[in-house]
């Protein structure tokens, strides 16, 4: 369960996320929706805490991010956009990397990259450095660094940015399977995967959080039943 109370985040004089407040079930695939500098990033940041909050707190299973830091964030994995790498490393290197941060036993760590290398798809590539590999390759990789020590919730900023359909099919499916059993937040500008994937949407604006509702309910704004016509509508209002 993530809980946010009240949680803001200033930078200058702007509120970047201002006093939003949530709770995230498992089994649940949220979708943080909204135009360019709504705060989606910001609070994706603080929710792994990356940034602190200026004012409120956020608690992963009872861990706050802010006092109980290294509790909380066991239990996330967490991809920012463009999945960062390593280029001149192998598949398997950058995974053990990830692995060593956490401090995971090596025999622990040999089990956990068998399921992952076999649940991404990834057994072939192994041993190649991550610079030769295609973009969806690329970001499976992330995703394997970011689930090598069980976490029960994932967060990924724009998964599927820069993918070609099959790539970007096969990214959501994961994330699907994923969010049966743990929990899922996505950023995402792209209404068709806000449609396929989300359970939940948390729609932002001018760092507010505006609605909390499910996607067929947020459809039902628009006159034509239409997510894009709906996130118009919403976020050309003023708040």
């Amino acid at each position: 369960m993530i809980v946010a109370k009240n949680l803001s985040k200033r930078f200058g004089r702007i509120f970047a996320v201002n006093n939003v407040n949530f709770c995230i079930n498992k089994g649940e695939v949220v979708c943080l929706l909204g135009p360019n500098g709504a705060g989606k990033t910001t609070l994706m940041r603080l929710l792994t805490g990356y940034l602190e909050a200026d004012e409120g707190n956020c608690t992963v299973f009872g861990h706050d991010v802010k006092t109980d830091r290294t509790s909380a964030l066991q239990k996330i994995g967490y991809v920012p956009e463009n999945c960062p790498l390593y280029p001149e490393m192998t598949v398997y290197e950058f995974i053990k990397f990830a692995a060593d941060l956490w401090k995971i036993p090596y025999r622990e760590f040999v089990n956990n990259f068998k399921e992952l290398a076999a649940y991404l798809h990834l057994t072939e590539v192994v041993n190649q450095r991550i610079e030769t590999l295609s973009k969806g390759f690329k970001r499976r990789v992330g995703i394997a660094g970011a689930l090598i020590h069980r976490p029960k919730i994932l967060i990924l900023d724009e998964p599927t940015e820069g993918l070609d359909p099959n790539q970007k099919l096969e990214i959501r499916n994961l994330i699907r399977e994923y969010g049966k059993t743990g929990i899922v937040i996505i950023s995402t500008h792209i209404m068709e995967e806000v449609e396929a994937i989300s359970t939940r949407v948390l729609l932002l604006n001018k760092g507010k959080l505006i609605r909390d509702t499910l996607p067929r309910e947020l459809k039902k704004i628009s006159i034509d039943n239409d997510m894009a016509s709906a996130f118009r509508k919403i976020t050309s209002e003023e708040f």
